[in-house]
């Protein structure tokens, strides 16, 4: 008697088992891995309309994360999948397309290279905390009644500092505060509010979730 063959997995059966809020957490990424085209094409050229292209793309991200939250309420439909998802697309746009955008508006002293990494492996680790807390955080609806630390996605604070600096003319040299000198590395002071950030974002601090 023959073993009954394995059946073949269809063609593109992972795609098939997206829901439909997937594909929003999706378009989040794509627009975050846009800013960091932009951010880039400004840190060759020098037009600061790039500067303003990667804040408009940080801005969609931000809008197809609340879509594929409300998509995904509306049609009942989540997965384990779909969290990772949200989570590798958070980083994407609120991780490192901030930190490098802040990098080519002038953030580039061995002090700010720190900082905005520092402000990246912060947004990584809560986004990693609440993957592995969300069940035991929710309630008896099964849903997360707050955040703890606050959500890498207010890092859409700091893109539009960045935006209005650069209309401003105040980047690169001109950036807000010059630059400090310590131990023979430069540290822009703005730099510090990422620093800041990051900080919030690992803290224990308790944010309601509406």
């Amino acid at each position: 008697m023959t073993a009954p063959t394995a059946e073949r997995p269809k063609r593109f059966s992972m795609i098939r088992e997206f829901h439909l809020a997937d594909w929003f957490t999706l378009g989040n990424a794509v627009c975050g891995v846009g800013a960091l085209f932009s951010a880039m094409t400004y840190l060759e050229n020098g037009n600061r309309q790039h500067v303003y292209y990667a804040a408009a793309l940080v801005l969609a991200a931000l809008i197809f994360d609340v879509l594929d939250g409300r998509v995904a309420r509306w049609r009942q439909k989540s997965s384990a999948m779909g969290r990772e998802l949200d989570s590798l697309a958070d980083v994407i746009s609120f991780g490192v397309a901030p930190a490098v955008l802040a990098y080519a508006c002038g953030m580039q002293g061995g002090w700010d290279r720190i900082v905005l990494a520092y402000f990246v492996a912060c947004g990584v680790s809560r986004l990693a905390r609440y993957n592995v807390t969300a069940e035991t955080l929710s309630g008896d609806d099964g849903k997360v009644k707050y955040f703890e630390g606050t959500p890498i996605p207010t890092s859409i604070a700091l893109v539009a500092l960045l935006a209005l600096v650069a209309a401003l003319g105040a980047v690169r040299e001109s950036l807000w505060f010059g630059h400090w000198q310590l131990a023979g590395w430069r540290l822009h002071p703005l730099v510090l509010l990422f620093a800041l950030s990051g900080s919030l974002m690992i803290s224990r601090i308790r944010i309601p979730k509406f």
